[in-house]
């Protein structure tokens, strides 16, 4: 017999493109998905289905307008989504789709409620750094990013060749001889380039060559 779309979603289990919610009952925290996945990969958010990939059903309409709530007053700039409702074995799940967006960062309030930018990362949601923060507005930008090949680029990429493997903000401050902002400004242009992309490895976000990895 033919499988439901959602239940071979569900059988996926959450990862970084999904995400099980058995309810929304805080537009706030659902905000900070919709800003996490924006920024990232994009997403599909299943709503009515536990943590467990049971399919409970949502019970009301007011989920629908949960989510629209959550991206249309808790995102800046306002996260896009598309709804649909499934109907499996007589009980409701409501699929929202994000996309991955060109117009990051888009920010959401924290516990704070201080508006902040969040990444995706395995079925979690982490806050995004300075350094990605200035990437994704150096993009933005209409004239483009003036990277200058400077001496602390050339020390990075030079490392990069001889290690092969990631980098953190305070490494690359200890082998190009620079101080901090330097080394921020330096980062973010060269990820608004695609010259770098980061990594999260164990919540800590690092950088690497955009092909120094492949293969």
């Amino acid at each position: 017999m033919k499988k439901h779309p959602i239940e071979l979603l569900i059988e996926q289990g959450e990862h970084q493109q999904l995400d099980f919610k058995f309810e929304v009952s805080d537009s706030k925290k659902i905000a900070r998905t919709l800003s996490a996945f924006a920024n990232t990969d994009g997403g599909r958010l299943l709503i009515g289905v536990k943590d467990n990939g049971v399919i409970a059903g949502v019970r009301s309409e007011e989920e629908y307008y949960m989510i629209e709530a959550a991206s249309q007053m808790y995102t800046r700039p306002e996260v896009p989504f598309e709804a649909k409702r499934w109907q499996i074995n007589g009980k409701t799940v409501l699929e929202v789709y994000i996309a991955p967006s060109q117009d990051r960062p888009h920010l959401a309030p924290d516990k704070g409620d201080k508006f902040k930018a969040y990444i995706r990362v395995e079925d979690e949601n982490i806050l995004a750094n300075e350094i990605l923060l200035r990437a994704w507005r150096k993009k933005q930008m209409s004239k483009g990013v003036l990277l200058k090949i400077s001496k602390p680029v050339e020390i990075l990429f030079k490392w990069f060749e001889e290690n092969n493997t990631y980098i953190n903000i305070n490494q690359f401050c200890r082998i190009a001889h620079i101080n901090y902002y330097t080394a921020k400004n330096i980062l973010s242009d060269l990820i608004a380039v695609d010259a770098l992309r980061y990594e999260v490895v164990e919540k800590r976000i690092l950088y690497c060559r955009t092909s120094s990895l492949a293969g």
